[in-house]
């Protein structure tokens, strides 16, 4: 059988199975609402909000530098946050953690992590975690390499140690290494958006970012790190008149401005962190979105899916990751190299002077969003997954008292 037929085959397996007992999952991390609101966050509350409708009971731990640390509700699941004691290269750490953990694992009958979080593997092992477990493998380590090589030990045996793990796009599961070792208890389970969790932008304020930013632009969204490429977009627009406005904050945000002065972008509006609303009603107005990420960091795209589930085109670059699974190339829009920018300008030209062919392919996006990536087909196969671990867990804790019985 090959791979495509083999996975086509654990989806169509992956369909929600229904008991009687409600079914407890705890899910950690490093970061979560209402403290962060990146991808991974984002990926976590769909998918809370998505298996709660299922009828499962979510908590999510995590950690935060809060002072008021009170369990909230948050979207129909709980949130427990404890403090963050320090951090190393962006790995938070914290004692609090631990105790935490193994009760909360105790309370829940399946544990999800959320890879890459070196704390996390070693929480893991110290909190002696028995429980059905599952890791969806975000991302590699990228780029922290000298650190990696000590890390990895723990790693592997983190990873040996889990029951299944999933990987998040076909094109991710195929170009990473760290999954090829484990591919025999991997499986592949897409992110998915619930749309209808993202709040409708009224008249008054379409009318204000039109007036802001015109009837025809590009859009990026997303935090501004290193990784984005957004490099590559300033250096794609120059010498253009092609309008761009990049949403988001973060670390290079100096820099990036610095850089857009330098080439004299007065056509490119760098408009901050935004909440939803605001950010819903740019990508309803956007005319296409450009997202430039050029290294393997950017692992899917969570702002592209948002591009695609809004009808948007979409320019992206081949990285070996998910970006390509959501944005197929001369379908629902374009992708480029890596880091080249006149082919990411050229791929702009494009699409802004054949509006017939945008428009096609932004409805061509708005379609395989809602064939393959909703957040009620993601919360279906997480929770037929969840379901598969207790009971094979069942099964071994039967076969094994059957055995002592029988001496």
């Amino acid at each position: 059988m090959n791979h495509v037929a083999k996975q086509g085959q654990l989806q169509r397996s992956l369909q929600p199975v229904h008991t009687g007992t409600p079914l407890r999952v705890l899910h950690f991390y490093k970061t979560y609402y209402p403290d962060s609101v990146g991808g991974i966050e984002q990926v976590i509350r769909q998918l809370a909000v998505g298996t709660s409708r299922l009828g499962m009971r979510n908590v999510v731990l995590s950690l935060s530098r809060a002072r008021d640390l009170e369990p909230i509700t948050f979207e129909g699941h709980t949130v427990v946050r404890v403090p963050l004691d320090f951090e190393i290269a962006s790995n938070g750490f914290s004692i609090a953690a631990l105790k935490a953990l193994a009760r909360l694992a105790d309370e829940s009958d399946v544990v999800h992590y959320h890879f890459p979080w070196p704390f996390m593997d070693l929480a893991h092992f110290l909190a002696r975690v028995s429980k059905p477990t599952v890791v969806t493998y975000h991302s590699d380590i990228v780029r922290q390499k000298m650190l990696l090589r000590l890390y990895s030990p723990l790693k592997q045996r983190f990873l040996r140690s889990v029951d299944a793990i999933v990987a998040t796009s076909p094109n991710y599961m195929a170009s990473s290494p760290v999954l090829e070792r484990y591919r025999d208890k991997t499986r592949i389970i897409t992110y998915g958006l619930d749309k209808s969790t993202y709040p409708a932008p009224d008249a008054e304020r379409l009318a204000y970012w039109r007036d802001k930013v015109g009837i025809k632009f590009f859009l990026f969204v997303g935090v501004l790190r290193y990784y984005k490429g957004l490099h590559v977009l300033l250096d794609a627009v120059a010498n253009t008149d092609y309008p761009v406005v990049i949403v988001g904050a973060g670390p290079i945000e100096v820099e990036l401005k610095a850089h857009a002065a330098r080439l004299g972008l007065s056509h490119v509006m760098f408009v901050g962190k935004l909440d939803d609303a605001d950010k819903v009603a740019l990508l309803t107005l956007c005319y296409a979105m450009a997202f430039p990420s050029h290294l393997r960091s950017e692992a899917f795209g969570i702002s592209l899916l948002e591009g695609a589930m809004f009808g948007k085109p979409m320019i992206s670059s081949e990285i070996g990751t998910g970006t390509t699974y959501i944005n197929v190339d001369g379908d629902t829009g374009l992708v480029v190299p890596p880091d080249d920018s006149p082919a990411f300008g050229t791929a702009m030209r494009t699409l802004w002077e054949n509006p017939d062919l945008a428009a096609a392919m932004g409805e061509r996006a708005a379609l395989r969003y809602e064939e393959l990536f909703t957040a009620e087909r993601m919360a279906a196969n997480y929770a037929a997954l969840y379901q598969e671990l207790v009971a094979r867990h069942a099964a071994v804790a039967l076969d094994v008292a059957g055995r002592t019985s029988g001496n």
